[in-house]
């Protein structure tokens, strides 16, 4: 019986290996769009699509109701009638300037009261930190109407405590002046947002490591130059993240003012989130409160893309 060869051939694998290859990057594809998919829906759905349609109804004279047509389409008119009223101006000018008393005054004391109670010797720091942070826990309507009783011109806390103090003091309508009336509001916000302030500040003393400060100590170095060439410097990308919710916040206040003012008097305490609640969804402009949405949108968004690239990726560039 005479023996049969065979001859093996080599196995192909290269099919077999391109299917396993094909199949990977599927799942790693609809392993991706399973968990990116709803997010940028959510995404498209309540920021893009709004945004872009936003944008078109500033093109428009439309109150709301109809189609936007040829006859009612307005080009850059209420862009140029924002431009000229001098409401707005104002709005824009007390936007401004409760930023600069904000980054003046309310960042120091949250920086001032987060060293006192986080870093220093002050008995009861706990409850101290409960008590200057309990404001940020209220909301800002409860906040308003609190405030609203301090600064009641007859039975106020305000004006009683001045009278108390400063012997002839007369009572002050501290909402119904225009002279008084910002400066009012300014201390309520500072009043509300302080803690949020403090607590970041806290959390950002105890990152630094307490044995730097000893050692400048050792080495001489007085409180506050310890204070000023090694603990404010070590604490640089807390202080730039509140300097840049602050200035962000500035341009979104509105419920505080609104339920205090509303404005006034006499636009005196008008800023840029009561204006366009005012002269554009009051009246029913919604063309022109989409202008003046559109302007408030363009202006943060300049200003936090600047921000991060000049600002927070310098300080990841010195970090690296």
């Amino acid at each position: 019986m005479s023996a049969t060869r065979f001859r093996v051939l080599p196995r192909n694998t290269q099919p077999h290996a391109a299917s396993i290859n094909w199949n990977q990057r599927f799942d790693k594809l609809f392993t991706i769009a399973l968990f990116t998919i709803p997010g940028f829906s959510i995404f498209l759905t309540f920021l893009l699509i709004p945004i872009t349609l936003t944008a078109r109804y500033s093109l428009y004279e439309w109150k709301g109701f109809g189609d936007l047509t040829s006859e009612n389409y307005a080009g850059l008119g209420n862009y140029q009638r924002l431009y000229e009223h001098d409401v707005f101006h104002q709005a824009v000018e007390h936007t401004f300037i409760i930023m600069g008393l904000s980054l003046l005054i309310q960042l120091p004391l949250a920086l001032g009261l987060a060293l006192l109670v986080g870093r220093g010797e002050l008995p009861g720091r706990r409850f101290f930190r409960t008590l200057l942070f309990i404001p940020y826990v209220f909301s800002e309507v409860i906040t308003a109407l609190i405030w609203q009783y301090v600064y009641h011109p007859r039975n106020g806390l305000a004006n009683y405590t001045f009278e108390k103090i400063i012997p002839g003091f007369e009572s002050i309508p501290w909402l119904g002046e225009r002279e008084y009336v910002l400066y009012a509001i300014f201390a309520v916000l500072t009043w509300k947002f302080f803690g949020f302030h403090m607590l970041l500040y806290m959390a950002g003393l105890q990152s630094i490591p307490k044995d730097l400060e000893e050692a400048a100590r050792i080495d001489g170095a007085g409180e506050w130059n310890v204070l000023r060439f090694v603990t404010l410097p070590l604490m640089g990308s807390t202080i730039r993240l509140t300097v840049f919710l602050s200035i962000l916040g500035s341009f979104q206040q509105f419920v505080i003012v609104n339920v205090m003012t509303n404005g006034g008097p006499f636009y005196a305490s008008e800023v840029m989130g009561t204006y366009l609640y005012k002269f554009g969804i009051q009246r029913f402009n919604l063309g022109y409160g989409s202008a003046i949405a559109v302007v408030l949108f363009f202006t943060t968004l300049i200003f936090s893309i600047l921000y991060q690239r000049f600002v927070m990726r310098a300080e990841q560039e010195i970090a690296r």
